[in-house]
């Protein structure tokens, strides 16, 4: 099969080329080359700008394109517009952020979606994200009805994530002592390794298959509480972990998702309430989240990481305030500073 990437060299991008070149397909990047353009030298590249010079992809002929790389409605009409005639399928990596209501108890890939708001729009902020990707979901269903493959992921976890959730936490557990954590039982989490989603999606592209999936992990319920053992064990268990009530920690300006990250507030915990039976019926398979977070802290440091996005530790909790925050709720709790200094 020849597969072409419209992106290929961040994370999910870079994954899918190492599934399909796995899998013993031809694989053929198109970027601006300024994303490690060192990965992948027995593939073919394409360089261009998505938003202003597609003429590398006139005359050439591929059998599927995976665009990791579409946010705003332009771009994805304009790669669409392109190589409407010259692929036989489109796949389109969307996102669970294009969901309406997080309140809800099941979000499943008939619920409703967020109003796609200003067709002209382009300005990408945590607030226009999801909008802009109903957008592009809208943009591409017109252009290639029948064609299109759509995947929703939820987060997405692993090597190379340049976002820093996941590895904040690992992180903080290996650097041990006490730590803090939102104190919410039975809230859930749901992540998923990007490698298990790059895999499905080529096997998906394989099969030709079309329409839309929602894509989420594990296969298993698994609660914050959970996850943050886990993660503990994966770091070594240098920790203890101490939990604080979340009214407490709202108090004193501890923000979910900002400065606790997988921390959601509960009128968005819907966010981990996807229902994906659909992929799993379809083949999605999870690997362990053990095996994650060791393949995770093994590469955690090395050069490769990408520096973008939110990979450093310090751009969440930093670790003066977690202590001062520690330390106002012992003594809200009336325990004595002086045995837990």
């Amino acid at each position: 099969m020849d597969l072409l990437i419209l992106g290929g060299t961040l994370f999910l991008g870079r994954h899918l080329a190492d599934a399909a070149l796995e899998r013993r397909h031809r694989v053929t990047l198109f970027n601006r080359g300024q994303t490690r353009p060192h990965l992948f030298p027995e593939v073919e590249k394409l360089r261009g700008d998505r938003l202003s010079d597609l003429s590398a992809l006139t005359g050439r002929r591929w059998d599927a394109v995976v665009d990791t790389s579409g946010y705003v409605p332009r771009a994805v009409a304009a790669a669409a517009e392109r190589l409407r005639e010259t692929v036989d399928r489109y796949v389109f990596i969307s996102t669970i952020s294009v969901y309406g209501d997080f309140s809800a108890a099941r979000i499943d890939e008939a619920s409703p979606l967020r109003d796609a708001g200003d067709p002209a729009a382009e300005e990408m902020t945590p607030e226009t994200y999801g909008a802009l990707k109903v957008a592009c979901e809208k943009t591409l269903e017109r252009i290639l009805p029948e064609r299109l493959l759509v995947v929703r992921p939820g987060i997405l976890v692993g090597p190379f994530d340049p976002r820093g959730r996941f590895v904040y936490w690992l992180r903080r557990f290996r650097r041990g002592g006490e730590v803090l954590v939102p104190d919410c039982p039975g809230a859930e989490v749901q992540l998923l390794d990007a490698r298990d989603l790059a895999e499905w999606i080529v096997r998906l592209v394989e099969r030709g298959l079309a329409g839309t999936y929602n894509a989420a992990g594990p296969r298993e319920r698994l609660t914050l509480h959970g996850l943050l053992e886990l993660c503990n064990e994966a770091a070594g268990r240098q920790a203890r972990l101490t939990r604080v009530d979340e009214s407490f920690l709202l108090e004193h300006g501890v923000q979910p998702i900002g400065d606790l990250p997988l921390w959601f507030p509960e009128r968005s915990r819907g966010f981990f309430r996807i229902d994906f039976e659909r992929a799993l019926d379809a083949g999605l398979r999870h690997r362990k989240l053990e095996e994650t977070a060791r393949d995770v802290l093994a590469g955690d440091g090395c050069d490769d990481v990408p520096r973008g996005g939110r990979i450093d530790a310090s751009d969440f909790l930093d670790p003066a305030r977690e202590l001062g925050i520690l330390r106002a709720w012992r003594v809200a709790l009336g325990l004595d500073l002086a045995t837990h200094s």
